[in-house]
Order: C-alpha cells, then structure tokens, then sequence
C-alpha cells in the first residue's frame, strides 16, 4: 500500500505537469501521513507544507517537520476568522468552524497559485463516506492521496512510514473548538465506524444519505 500510493503520487503529479505540492500541516493522523507520502513521492524541496491555526499552533507540526524536512510557514487564520464571523454574527460553533476550513483553503489555493503548485488534500475514506468535512473547505482540494483509505488503515500507514508515535495515538480532532475529538462528535471509536462502513453501514446510513450532497459536485440544471 504504502508504495504503490507513492507511486500514484508521483505518477499524478507528473500527468498534470507539477512538481510541487502545498499541503496543510495541523499536527493530526492524516496530514502528517500525507506530507510523509509526498516528500517520498516528490521530495522534501517540493513539498510546502503550512500551518493555519485558529488556536495554538499544535506542538506535533514542528515534529513532523523535523522528522520529513519540509519547509514550513505558520500564518494563524483567527483574526480572518472573527471578523467574518463578527461581520455575519456568526455565533454556532459549527459555523464558525466551517469558516475555519473555508479559511485554511482559500489560503492554501493562494500559495499554490504562487508557488506553481498543486493543493493536496489530507481526507480519508471514513470521513467522506461519512460527509465528516467541510464543503468547499478542508476536502476542496486537487487531489486526495489517502482518499480510498479508511481511518484505521491511514493509522496503520503511519506506523510503516514512521510518522511520530504521538501523532499516531493521540485523540483525532478537526479543532474547530476547543477539546472537540472527532470520536465524541461522530458517536462512535474509528475502530467501529470502519467496522460499520465495512459490513454495509449500519447504523450509519442515515448520517451517509444526509450528507450525501457533499460528496456530488455542482449540478448543472
């Protein structure tokens, strides 16, 4: 699995002549597993990797950086943030949060542009079956390299590309406030969500049906 997503990487990039990727970098599972992927698939001088907290910029980016040797800029998205949200009286958590992820990629499509760069999204499988992501945020991306992996597999991937043990076990969150886990939010472990998803969704269908229309792109009438 491992190589064969490098070489899908590689193979994509060079089919839609970019050599470059912009990824961001939040210190979770699934973005430190893609930027371990792309500095193999394209090398660390290719890979531009950003970190837009709303919060505190979280101490595990730093370790993914040591550990990949990508280049790193931090650019906190909270004074954007609040004033849009001051500006549409934006008060439900959800909302705000949505506007975080809009945020981060509006930001991110910026410094592909002026990189000459692709934006390579850090969704996995669990989350799109389940619509757990932002439309035309976190998931609006080029190209989503773990994408057909369910959460439990992208966990798995981590410890075989060598990701930092404390990125691997800590509790997985979107951070859109403070001591949300993404466990407690979806009623369910990863573990038993993969299970579900596996076994034809049960109990989840409804939740899957609901969020249906972000996964379809735009409808033309």
């Amino acid at each position: 699995m491992h190589e064969q997503l490098v070489q899908k990487i590689k193979t994509y990039f060079s089919s839609k002549g970019f050599e470059k990727a912009v990824i961001g970098l939040s210190g979770g599972l699934d973005s430190s597993v893609v930027c371990f992927l792309l500095v193999e698939a394209l090398g660390k001088e290719n890979v531009l990797a950003y970190s837009l907290p709303y919060y505190e910029e979280d101490s595990d980016v730093q370790a993914v950086v040591s550990a990949t040797g990508v280049t790193l800029e931090t650019f906190s998205i909270k004074c954007h943030v609040d004033r849009l949200c001051d500006e549409l009286s934006i008060l439900d958590k959800v909302d705000k949060g949505n506007i975080m992820a809009r945020t981060r990629m509006t930001m991110l499509y910026y410094f592909a542009r002026k990189h000459g760069a692709l934006v390579v999204g850090t969704g996995n499988k669990t989350e799109w079956l389940l619509g757990y992501f932002t439309k035309h945020g976190d998931i609006a991306c080029d190209v989503l390299p773990i994408g057909s992996l369910y959460k439990t597999q992208v966990k798995s991937l981590a410890c075989e590309l060598g990701v930092p043990e404390h990125v691997i076990e800590k509790s997985p969150t979107a951070s859109f406030w403070v001591g949300q886990t993404d466990e407690q939010e979806l009623g369910f472990s990863y573990t038993e969500i993969d299970a579900r998803l596996k076994s034809g969704g049960n109990g989840l269908k409804a939740r899957m049906n609901e969020t249906e229309h972000k996964r379809k792109g735009s409808d033309v009438l």
